[in-house]
């Protein structure tokens, strides 16, 4: 007899937790930078903006950048990042394990620093984009790690926090889920690394999405 499920809600980060993409955004945040003659953040810092909103990102990595410029790195960045946007591809598992996961009678969901159209344009492009319930972007309200973007998405599937995982690859996801009052699973594969993710408050860190999938197995 299989034992109850302890969540309905699983809350997915998109960028490094679903989708290889953080090497590629940090790259793409430096190479806008170079254009416009800015400092070129490091590796490091340019991917542990990644999840955050635009000016959040922005004021970390270029600081002494006026705000009335922002709109100019932000395009030279989409034009980087859409330069090999098809290139990117999805974890091994992935959408193998969004199927099982949905047809195990999960609520799945997205929640992403990513603007609206650029998750629609990635969504539409795999398979597994029309097995989410509900996504909520960057630009459509308050940004990570404010609780708006998992709150909004708990309202709309009628889920409490209780039954509520968010999923993530960054310290800004684990801090979401803990504004939320909802519970977090840490992936150390993606952008931040696993010691940045064990000084925030999750239920574990995996090291890949089939250790996510087993975990939910016996935990979820």
């Amino acid at each position: 007899m299989t034992n109850p499920k302890k969540f309905d809600l699983l809350v997915f980060d998109w960028d490094g937790t679903l989708v290889d993409s953080a090497g590629h955004i940090a790259a793409s945040i430096q190479a806008a930078c170079a254009d416009l003659d800015l400092p070129v953040p490091s590796i490091a810092d340019a991917r542990h903006v990644i999840g955050l909103g635009m000016h959040d990102a922005l004021a970390y990595l270029v600081p002494q950048l006026e705000k009335g410029r922002y709109h100019e790195l932000a395009n030279r960045y989409r034009y980087h990042f859409l330069a090999g946007d098809e290139a990117v591809e999805i974890f091994p598992l992935v959408e193998e394990g969004i199927a099982l996961l949905d047809e195990m009678g999960y609520t799945l969901a997205v929640a992403t620093g990513k603007s609206r159209v650029g998750l629609d344009r990635a969504l539409s492009r795999l398979a597994f984009g029309t097995r989410f319930t509900a996504t909520r972007c960057g630009d459509e309200g308050f940004p990570k790690p404010h609780p708006d973007m998992l709150n909004h998405i708990m309202q709309v599937t009628d889920t409490s926090a209780s039954r509520t995982l968010m999923i993530g690859d960054t310290s800004h996801d684990l801090q979401l889920a803990a504004n939320a009052g909802a519970q977090a699973l840490a992936v150390s594969y993606g952008a931040h690394g696993a010691a940045s993710l064990e000084e925030c408050q999750s239920l574990g860190c995996m090291d890949s999405f089939s250790e996510v999938l087993e975990w939910l197995e016996e935990n979820g």
